[in-house]
């Protein structure tokens, strides 16, 4: 069953410390690993700035969202994620599960 995960981030100080070059060296690592993950049944769909002008808004200032073929994949990922220091540099909130129809959706918020 397909999974999604959204994630929601800010930066923390010590990435606002970073000098510009530390930021990119940093990313260049992260987009080294960024090509093969189609091959673990992960699939980018979006990634942006929060927009605080919306009803209820985020506070987080970003966010990515994901498409993954099973929960292992969302797993991998999260774990790669954290492998790579991103926990350092960024306050995190991860919004992980399987997807289901709206009429089920509405039957787990009824069972609340």
């Amino acid at each position: 069953m397909t999974h999604y995960l959204a994630e929601l981030y800010s930066p923390k100080p010590a990435w606002l410390a970073l000098a510009m070059e530390e930021r990119q060296a940093f990313f260049a690592t992260i987009g080294a690993g960024m090509g093969s993950l189609s091959e673990f049944g992960i699939e980018p769909l979006a990634f942006g700035q929060t927009d605080p002008s919306q009803l209820h808004p985020a506070q987080q200032q970003f966010f990515a969202i994901w498409k993954f073929t099973d929960k292992a994949a969302v797993t991998a990922l999260l774990e790669a994620i954290a492998a790579t220091g991103w926990h350092d540099y960024f306050e995190t909130i991860n919004a992980a599960g399987e997807a289901s129809d709206m009429s089920t959706h509405l039957a787990q918020l009824a069972a609340c």
